[in-house]
């Protein structure tokens, strides 16, 4: 059984509150479903940031210096 839903008062500008209830209308869902679905989406991109932190730690890094020369060594400068 799933846990109810917890109520939470949130306030949007009036121009962001028309296109939410406008884009919740023409996808014949709530507001609530779609904010529930856009936080989550933000959630999950970050917890990808997280991992590919985590993932990249252990990369060596370069200076600002050592970035411009090896971009002008390549051509690229």
């Amino acid at each position: 059984m799933s846990e109810p839903a917890k109520r939470s008062t949130i306030y949007f500008e009036p121009q962001l509150h028309a296109a939410l209830r406008l884009k919740a209308a023409q996808d014949d869902r709530s507001l609530s479903e779609l904010v529930n679905d856009a936080v989550r989406a933000a959630l999950a991109e970050d917890h990808e940031d997280i991992d590919t932190a985590r993932a990249r730690a252990s990369e060596s890094t370069l200076s600002y210096e050592q970035l411009l020369a090896d971009l002008k060594a390549h051509g690229r400068l």
